[in-house]
C-alpha cells in the first residue's frame, strides 16, 4: 500500500494543477457538481474572519483548494473500494440541505470560522444525522495574524453547534487510526511547519467515548498542508505518505460509522 502511496504523490499534483484553475475570489456563488451517489469530498464553506486572507488572497476556507482534496482523492480511489469521484468536489455551506448528500466533510482554518445561527442549526442537524467532519489546519499561534482565533474561536463556535460539547483529546489507540491504515504512534505525524506536536481530538455522539467520532480535530497542525505539496518535492516522500494515511482513515472511518 505505501508502494502505491509514494507512486502516486509525483503524478497527481501537476496534472491536476493543469486540469483545474482556482481564482482567489470563490465567496460567491459556486456551481458545484450534481449529487450521482458517489463518495464526493465536501468542503465546508464559512465566512471568514480578520486575518484569514494572508494565503494568495483566499478566504481561510478555500487554502488548499482544491489540490488537497484532488490528491488525497487520487490515493483513495488507488488503494480502496470506495472509489470515489477523482477530480469533481463540492463547496457546501453550514446551512445548505445538500450538505445532508455528503456524509464526510471537511473544514480548514477553523480559527478564522465565523458562523450565524442558521448556519450553527446547519452543522447541528449535519451531525445529528450522522455526518462526520474532519477539521484541520488551526493552532493558537501566539498572537500572530496567521493563526485566527485559534482554539478558543473554534470551542466557542462549537458550543453554539452543539451546546456542552465535549473534547477529548486522542491515543494511537483509537479505533480510528486502525481502520485502514495501522498507525502505531502519533508521533509519527509530520510537522509542515508548526511547532511541537500534533493534537488530534475528537468530537463523540453524545459526549460517549463509546459511540462513534462525529467530528475529528487536527490542532495544531497541517496535515492537509502535505495534501497540497505532496508532488512538489517540498517534503520527504514518506512524510506525505504519513499524512495520506491520516486522511485515509478519517474518510474511512467516517463512511462506516
Amino acid at each position: 500500500m505505501l508502494v502505491a502511496v509514494g507512486l502516486c504523490l509525483g503524478l497527481t499534483t501537476v496534472a491536476l494543477a493543469q486540469r483545474r484553475g482556482f481564482q482567489p475570489a470563490p465567496d460567491g456563488a459556486f456551481e458545484n457538481v450534481p449529487y450521482d451517489g458517489r463518495f464526493t469530498f465536501a468542503r465546508l464553506r464559512y465566512t471568514t474572519g480578520a486575518g484569514g486572507y494572508y494565503y494568495r488572497g483566499l478566504p481561510a476556507w478555500a487554502h488548499g483548494y482544491p489540490k488537497a482534496e484532488n490528491n488525497l482523492l487520487q490515493i483513495l480511489d488507488s488503494i480502496t473500494a470506495v472509489h470515489p469521484r477523482v477530480t469533481d468536489t463540492v463547496v457546501v455551506d453550514l446551512d445548505d440541505p445538500e450538505l445532508m448528500k455528503y456524509p464526510v466533510a471537511y473544514m480548514t482554518e477553523a480559527g478564522f470560522w465565523m458562523m450565524n445561527d442558521k448556519e450553527a442549526a446547519g452543522l447541528r442537524a449535519y451531525f445529528l444525522k450522522g455526518g462526520f467532519v474532519i477539521f484541520d489546519d488551526f493552532r493558537d499561534d501566539g498572537g500572530r495574524v496567521r493563526g485566527g482565533g485559534g482554539w478558543l474561536n473554534f470551542e466557542s463556535n462549537m458550543m453554539r453547534v452543539l451546546p456542552g460539547v465535549k473534547f477529548f483529546d486522542l491515543d494511537a489507540s483509537a479505533p480510528i487510526f486502525h481502520c485502514f491504515f495501522d498507525i502505531p504512534e502519533l508521533q509519527i505525524i509530520p510537522q509542515f511547519y508548526d511547532r511541537g506536536e500534533p493534537i488530534l481530538r475528537a468530537v463523540y455522539q453524545d459526549n460517549d467515548p463509546s459511540k462513534r467520532i462525529i467530528a475529528m480535530i487536527n490542532f495544531n497542525t497541517d496535515v492537509s498542508n502535505f495534501w497540497e505539496f505532496s508532488g512538489e518535492g517540498l517534503r520527504p516522500v514518506p512524510e506525505s505518505n504519513e499524512a495520506y494515511k491520516l486522511g485515509v482513515n478519517y474518510i474511512i472511518y467516517g463512511l462506516t460509522h
